[in-house]
């Protein structure tokens, strides 16, 4: 099913309440526990259903971005061998395959150090949320402070 990007995708409605007037306090503490997991089962459903579309679009980017990396392979690979026969007009074959190399082994190794130094600083704990969810355990074992 594909949604346009101003549709949103909606989950069914709850059932209306049918509690009786004359309820207990505890019939209405669960109807009010079964309503929030409803609400979280809906709210779950429709993040499910806007992930799937938004993970379908980002797919498609992705593989025309891998695309145009390939092609941007090629094209390194065809100006590399364009630099190699230009200098074998003024040198032998050989050296001038050799110097391109070379260069290629440059940039290779600058961009493995940068690469790797960028690296070091990447922490993959979600360090925000961790103390968001201390502060929510904090919360729930002292709801009055």
């Amino acid at each position: 099913m594909a949604l346009s990007s101003h549709e949103r995708p909606t989950a069914p409605a709850p059932p209306p309440p049918s509690m009786p007037p004359d309820a207990s306090i505890g019939d209405l503490i669960g109807e009010i526990g079964q309503d929030v997991s409803q609400l979280v089962r809906t709210e779950i459903e429709l993040a499910k259903a806007e992930i799937k579309q938004e993970s379908a679009k980002a797919g498609k980017a992705v593989g025309m971005l891998g695309g145009a990396g390939y092609a941007g392979h090629v094209v390194l690979l065809f100006a590399s061998l364009t630099v190699v026969f230009a200098l074998a007009n003024v040198m032998d074959p050989a050296w001038a395959a050799l110097i391109v190399t070379v260069l290629w082994a440059v940039v290779g190794g600058v961009l493995y150090a940068m690469g790797r130094k960028r690296l070091r600083t990447v922490n993959l704990k979600p360090e925000q949320t961790v103390e968001t969810l201390k502060e929510d355990a904090r919360w729930a074992r002292h709801p009055t402070s």
